[in-house]
């Protein structure tokens, strides 16, 4: 339950950091992935400390498609910080969203 609540707050992170000049621009998809993403992690992490474990699986699929994002030349700008940022908080919301999988299932 601990790692749905740390997700939580990274997805609050992924919503501010987009709007954090020197982390991603405006003019670039990196804005809108990482806020619906944010929203996305926030709204299953959450849902997630009450629910069935399938939900963080889904938050897994998320911190996955950050780190695959990431790559991407029409979402990431090369000349901001969001390519570090969404390779590292993908790789931490996908670890967290698994162990709490896992925790569930045990």
């Amino acid at each position: 339950m601990w790692a749905n609540w740390i997700n939580f707050v990274l997805g609050i992170w992924l919503i501010i950091a987009a709007f954090i000049a020197g982390i991603t621009t405006s003019k670039s998809g990196s804005l809108w992935n990482d806020v619906i993403v944010g929203i996305i992690v926030v709204i299953l992490a959450y849902l997630a400390t009450t629910k069935r474990k399938a939900i963080c699986w889904v938050n897994v699929i998320a911190g996955l498609w950050l780190i695959v994002s990431a790559f991407i030349p029409s979402i990431v700008n090369s000349k901001t910080g969001n390519l570090w940022n969404d390779l590292i908080f993908g790789l931490v919301i996908g670890a967290f969203a698994l162990i709490a999988a896992l925790q569930k299932s045990s």
